[in-house]
């Protein structure tokens, strides 16, 4: 009888350690996103006055100005699976625009744009650390939601893998930029 009662003690408690962890794992996924999703919102307020700055030197540029809100309003209004589309959207527009500073001397010349410039490079560079970190925590979450026995667990709970942050192809390639 003893026997009994210390394996369906020894059960029940990995039963919850498994839950815990599967809890835990989950809530840093979330806390992962929330740190992408506050850099990108840093990068959000930044974009209007980089766009204004810009319409000063290359006004003739409006449909690289015009691509550039128009992403970012996407990417705001997002939700979901949808914010990763659409952040991808404004990474290949915001490069675009960083390309006309290359090709408009007075506008690498003006100090907004290249502190802007900066701030911006030093966001994107802080959304990449946040995506790894933000994936590294998904994979950890699906492993152990796939890896037997807290497979039953989790779906016991409703607790399901996480899709992780991704590029497309279109994001492999430089962006192209002509001036007509």
């Amino acid at each position: 009888m003893w026997t009994l009662l210390a394996i369906i003690a020894i059960f029940v408690l990995y039963f919850v350690a498994v839950y815990n962890g599967l809890v835990a794992r989950r809530n840093q996924v979330r806390e992962a996103w929330a740190t992408v999703d506050t850099q990108l919102k840093r990068r959000y307020d930044m974009i209007p006055n980089l766009v204004e700055t810009v319409k000063g030197a290359a006004a003739h540029e409006k449909e690289t100005l015009a691509a550039v809100i128009q992403a970012r309003n996407a990417a705001m209004s997002a939700a979901g699976t949808d914010k990763a589309d659409a952040e991808k959207g404004l990474t290949g527009a915001l490069n675009k625009l960083f390309a006309l500073g290359e090709a408009y001397p007075a506008l690498r010349a003006n100090e907004n744009f290249l502190e802007l410039q900066r701030e911006l490079t030093d966001t994107e560079t802080k959304i990449q650390a946040a995506r790894q970190f933000y994936n590294t925590v998904v994979m950890g979450l699906n492993t152990q939601i796939e890896q037997f026995p807290s497979n039953i667990v989790a779906r016991m709970f409703g607790i399901t893998t996480e899709k992780l942050f991704e590029i497309d192809e279109s994001e492999r390639v430089a962006p192209k930029v002509s001036f007509k």
